[in-house]
C-alpha cells in the first residue's frame, strides 16, 4: 500500500518553497502526495483530507500561528471522526513542542530535520495506525 500524504499551508503565510521540497521528498520515497496549495482554512484541510483518503497530514508553518492553527486542523479532522495524525514543518520554538504534543499534533519538523527523519516518522505512524 502507497502510503498517502496531504500537505498545506494554512493562513495567510505565502512562503512556499520549503513544502514544495518536502513534497518532493516525499513522492521521492514512493509516497503519494496531495498538495492543497497556499491560504488554507483547517475545515478546507480536514475535509480534503478525508476526501483523499490520506494517511498523514502535514502542515507547513513559517508564520507563528502554529499554537493556533494546528490545533485547529486537529479538532477539525477529530470532529470529522478521522483520526489522521498531524505533523508540522517550519519554524516552531521548542518551548512550543510541549503544546503542539498536548493539542494532538504528532510530531514536529524544525529547521535542519532530514528528510530520513521525515519518512521514518511517517512511516512509523502509519504502520501504527495499521496495527
Amino acid at each position: 500500500m502507497t502510503i498517502r500524504v496531504l500537505v498545506a499551508k494554512v493562513g495567510l503565510d505565502g512562503h512556499d518553497r520549503g513544502i514544495k521540497v518536502v513534497a518532493r521528498l516525499l513522492r521521492d520515497a514512493g509516497m503519494e502526495v496531495v498538495y492543497t496549495g497556499l491560504f488554507q482554512t483547517p475545515e478546507m484541510v480536514a475535509n480534503t483530507a478525508i476526501q483523499e483518503d490520506v494517511n498523514v497530514v502535514g502542515l507547513s508553518m513559517l508564520s507563528g500561528a502554529h499554537l493556533t492553527l494546528a490545533p485547529l486542523v486537529v479538532e477539525a479532522l477529530r470532529a470529522k471522526g478521522s483520526d489522521i495524525p498531524v505533523l508540522v514543518g517550519g519554524i516552531v520554538p521548542h518551548n512550543d513542542l510541549d503544546d503542539m504534543a498536548r493539542a494532538g499534533v504528532a510530531a514536529v519538523f524544525g529547521p535542519g530535520a532530514s528528510a530520513e527523519e521525515m519518512v521514518r516518522t511517517i512511516n512509523a505512524l502509519v504502520e501504527g495506525a495499521r496495527a
